[in-house]
């Protein structure tokens, strides 16, 4: 890979790197993540008049959790790669050590897994991540 495509490929990081930071700003600032369920239903007294509107209240903050945990990884990938690039160990499969073809790379930036490896993976995901 030559220089241009890793400055090509830094560039396609820092803007997604920028994406997600500001989908989570935005789920911290208007979502219900890391807001009391008082705050969430908006009800002075913290309980909700009926058992369906805590319910709902509920799954919409389970959700919001659930994406900032997306989000949150996708972050940590990005900045893994970032650091891969800065180490000059971009493009090689973390697992394997063969090349990761450029149009993988151009397609999944922060991809550290050649495909054959990455298959690998999602057959036999590994729990503890």
């Amino acid at each position: 890979m030559n220089k241009e495509q890793k400055a090509k490929i830094k560039d396609l990081l820092l803007k997604k790197r920028e994406e997600v930071t500001e989908q989570m700003s935005r789920m911290m600032k208007d979502g219900s993540v890391g807001k009391s369920q008082k705050d969430v239903s908006g009800d002075l007294s913290g309980y909700s008049l009926h058992m369906a509107d805590q319910a709902t209240d509920n799954f919409d903050r389970e959700m919001q959790y659930g994406y900032a945990t997306t989000e949150q990884k996708m972050l940590y990938e990005i900045d893994a790669a970032l650091a891969r690039l800065k180490e000059k160990s971009f493009g090689e499969c973390v697992s394997c050590g063969s090349e990761i073809p450029l149009k993988r790379l151009m397609a999944v930036p922060h991809a550290k897994l050649c495909i054959k490896c990455q298959e690998q993976e999602d057959k036999n995901p590994r729990t503890n991540e």
